[in-house]
C-alpha cells in the first residue's frame, strides 16, 4: 500500500484488518463498529469519526458517506478509505481540519455489500448487481449462457461468433473495433457478441444469457417509494428487507445528528440528486437552489457534472428508480443527499461532449477510436483486449477479446485511483463544513434581587445550513427548534421559565440572495439565526448552574456559569 494513501481495491479481510489497525492507532479520532452482518455474515464496518476530546460524535452535525453497495462499484470504498486517511492522518497537522473534527463527526461505512465485493473482487470475477442472496427464487437457473472463464487465463471477455445474421462487423480501418451494421447491407462478414462462457442444454441455434441466481439491488430496497418487484425488478420483498439495507436505515434512523450523506457508486462520473423518480416540477425551489450551489462546487472540484437524477440519469426515458438512498434520505428524513458516480472514462479518453445514458445508445464512431487509443496508452491487456482465435467447446470457431470493464469501465485501474477519489474526498470534507452548527453568543447572570438572578442564553447558528436543513424536513416536522435546558444543584430554585424550553428553528446563511442591493436588500439579513432563552433563579452566590442548548442536527453546547 502507498503510504500517502489506501490506493488500492482490498479485499474483505485486508478492509477489516486496515480498519482495526486505524482504530487502535487513533483512539481520539476513530472508534468502529459493526451495524450489521450481510447475508453471509459479515460484519458491515462503520467508523465513527470526529475529535472525541471535544465531545461525543452524537453532539455534533454529522455527515454520512457509505461506498460499494453494488457489487462490482469497487472505488467507493477506496474513496470512504481516502477519506478516512485524509482525517485521521492529516487531521493532526492541518489546523483547518483540526477544526472540521472538533466541530463535526463523519459516519463512513466503506462497504456497504462486503459480499458482492468479495465475488467482484475474486479471480476471475463473479459479477452480480448487488446482492448475491438469492432472489426471487433460491434455485438454480436453467438453460441459457453461464458466463465464466472458457479458456483458463483468468479473464472473463467477450465472445465474438461469426453469424450471417449478426448486428457487428469488423472496422474496415481499425481491425480491432466492431461497429454497427448498416440496416440493408447483405454481403459481409458479420458476428453476434456474447459473454464469454458456455450454453446450458445448448441446442445449437438458441444463445440467450442465463437468467441470474441473484437479481436483488439493495439499492432500489431503500423505503423511499419502495415498489414491489413488478413495478422495480430487484427491489426485495419489502422496504430494508435486505440486511445490509436494513443496518444502513437504522443507523441512520437513529442518529438524527446526521444532517447530509453521500453515497459513492460507480461509473459515469456524476453528482447526482433527488428525485429519481419526478421531476423538477414537484422540486421544493429553495431546496433545489441549495442543490445547485452545492452542486456547483462539485463540479468546481472534480470536473463532474452535478445533475438531476430524473432528468439526466435514467436507463430509459420511459423508466423511474425507486427505492434509492439518495430519494429516501432527502424526501423522508430531509437531508441533503447525493449519489456520486465515480469515474468517467470517457472523459478520460477526451469525450467531453455526451450525455450520460444515451451514449450508451448512439454516440460518434471516433469516440470509440479515442477510448481505444487511450486504452492502449494507459492500460494495455488491462483494458481492452485485441481478439485472439479460440476454439469453443460448443461453438467452435470464434474469437475473445475487447473490454475488460471491471477495472477500465466500471472502477479506476488502480495506478489512476487515488487521483481520481481525492477531489472527491475534498468535496465531502467540504460538504460536512455546510451543516449548521450551534455556538454560544451569549450566556449570562444578572443579580435581581438578594440571591435572585436572571439567566439569559443565546445560542447561534453558525452553520451555512439553516437547523432544520431543507425545507422539505421544516414541512414534515423532522426536528423541533434548539432546545435550552438548565441543570440547577439542589440549592437552586427555579423562580420563573421552565427547566426545558424548546425554542424555535434557526436559519443559517444557505438562502440568501447573491447580491445585497435593489429589491433584495429588503430585509435581507434578519438575525433569524439566533435565538434566547431566560430564567429567574434563587441561589447562593457562588453557585453554579450548566446551561445547555442543543438542536439533534446542529449539535450540543454547554456552558458553566458561577452566579
Amino acid at each position: 500500500m502507498n503510504q500517502a494513501s489506501p490506493d488500492r481495491y482490498y479485499n474483505y479481510d485486508d478492509l477489516t484488518r486496515l480498519l482495526h489497525d486505524w482504530a487502535a492507532r487513533f483512539p481520539n479520532l476513530l472508534r468502529l463498529e459493526s451495524i450489521g452482518r450481510s447475508y453471509e455474515g459479515r460484519d458491515i464496518w462503520l467508523a465513527s469519526v470526529t475529535d472525541f476530546s471535544a465531545g461525543p460524535d452524537h453532539e455534533k452535525p454529522a455527515l454520512w458517506v457509505d461506498g460499494n453497495i453494488h457489487s462490482a462499484e469497487l472505488c467507493g470504498s477506496t474513496a470512504c478509505l481516502v477519506l478516512l486517511h485524509r482525517l485521521l492522518h492529516d487531521g493532526a497537522s492541518d489546523p483547518k481540519l483540526r477544526q472540521v473534527l472538533a466541530q463535526r463527526s463523519f459516519y463512513v461505512c466503506p462497504r456497504v455489500n462486503p459480499d458482492g465485493a468479495e465475488w467482484a473482487l475474486a479471480s476471475p470475477p463473479k459479477l452480480t448487481r448487488s446482492s448475491i442472496r438469492p432472489y426471487p427464487y433460491d434455485e438454480e437457473p436453467i438453460g441459457g449462457l453461464k458466463v465464466e472463464d472458457v479458456d483458463g487465463d483468468g479473464r472473463i471477455l467477450t465472445m465474438r461468433i461469426p453469424d450471417p445474421n449478426g448486428p457487428w462487423k469488423i472496422c474496415p480501418d481499425e481491425p480491432r473495433l466492431l461497429i454497427p451494421r448498416e440496416p440493408t447491407e447483405s454481403d459481409g462478414e458479420y458476428f453476434r457478441l456474447l459473454p464469454e462462457g458456455t450454453f446450458d442444454n445448448f441446442d445449437g441455434y438458441t444463445m440467450k444469457p442465463q437468467a441470474k441466481k441473484e437479481r436483488l439491488d439493495l439499492n432500489r430496497n431503500f423505503p423511499g417509494l419502495w415498489r414491489e418487484e413488478h413495478e422495480q425488478p430487484g427491489a426485495g420483498a419489502y422496504p430494508a428487507s435486505e440486511s445490509e439495507v436494513r443496518a444502513v436505515v437504522d443507523f441512520i434512523a437513529r442518529h438524527t445528528n446526521i444532517g447530509a450523506g453521500i453515497a459513492l457508486h460507480s461509473y459515469s462520473g456524476a453528482f447526482l440528486r433527488p428525485y429519481s423518480y419526478q421531476s423538477d416540477d414537484s422540486f421544493i425551489a429553495d431546496d433545489r437552489w441549495i442543490y445547485e450551489k452545492i452542486g456547483a462546487k462539485a463540479t468546481e472540484l472534480t470536473g463532474y457534472p452535478a445533475v438531476s437524477a430524473y432528468h439526466d440519469f435514467r436507463y430509459h426515458p420511459n423508466e423511474i428508480i425507486t427505492g434509492a438512498l439518495d430519494d429516501w434520505l432527502y424526501d423522508s428524513r430531509g437531508l441533503f443527499a447525493w449519489t456520486v458516480e465515480i469515474w468517467s472514462p470517457q472523459r478520460q479518453a477526451g469525450i467531453t461532449d455526451f450525455r450520460l445514458f444515451d451514449w450508451y445508445r448512439n454516440h460518434p464512431h471516433d469516440d470509440d477510436r479515442k477510448l481505444l487509443a487511450w486504452s492502449d496508452r494507459t492500460l494495455g491487456e488491462n483494458g481492452y483486449v485485441d481478439w485472439y482465435p479460440f476454439n469453443h467447446p460448443q461453438l467452435g470457431k470464434i474469437a475473445l477479446g475487447g473490454w475488460q470493464p471491471l477495472f477500465s469501465f466500471w472502477n479506476p485501474p488502480q495506478p489512476l485511483l487515488a487521483k481520481e477519489v481525492s477531489p472527491i474526498v475534498d468535496w465531502l470534507i467540504w460538504h460536512a463544513q455546510l451543516l449548521p452548527r450551534l455556538d454560544w453568543l451569549d450566556v449570562t447572570a444578572t443579580p435581581i434581587g438578594h440571591n435572585v438572578y436572571r439567566l439569559h442564553a443565546v445560542a447561534q447558528n453558525r452553520g451555512w445550513l439553516p437547523t432544520y436543513i431543507s425545507k422539505v424536513g421544516l414541512r414534515k416536522k423532522l426536528s423541533r427548534g434548539v432546545t435550552f435546558e438548565i441543570t440547577p444543584p439542589a440549592n437552586v430554585n427555579i423562580l420563573e421559565g421552565d427547566r426545558r424550553i424548546v425554542a424555535t428553528e434557526l436559519e443559517g446563511r444557505a438562502n440568501k440572495n447573491c447580491a445585497p442591493f435593489g429589491w433584495a436588500a429588503v430585509g435581507v439579513d434578519p438575525t433569524d439565526d439566533r435565538v434566547g432563552a431566560s430564567w429567574i433563579v434563587s441561589a447562593p452566590a457562588g453557585s453554579t448552574i450548566t446551561v445547555s442548548a442543543s438542536h439533534e442536527r446542529a449539535g450540543t453546547i454547554r456552558r458553566e456559569i458561577t452566579l
